[in-house]
């Protein structure tokens, strides 16, 4: 039996902040929202724009966009 070998802790990348500011547009009075809201997670979890869809981030839920002629 060899001696056990300590392994080297992973390092963690440093990740972007999340820019929620981006997600609202100010009007009026009021608050509103550029993004829509993703139905599985609910309120607060907004999905990304991309150029044929929208994308949950968080459970992969995807809506596609239909084409306009």
């Amino acid at each position: 039996m060899g001696k056990g070998r300590k392994k080297d802790k992973k390092v963690k990348k440093p990740k972007k902040p999340v820019n929620l500011y981006k997600s609202y547009k100010a009007e009026g009075e009021g608050l509103k929202r550029e993004n829509k809201f993703c139905p599985k997670c609910g309120q607060g979890v907004f999905m990304a724009k991309h150029a044929n869809r929208l994308t949950c981030g968080k459970c992969q839920y995807t809506e596609f966009v239909k084409e306009e002629k």
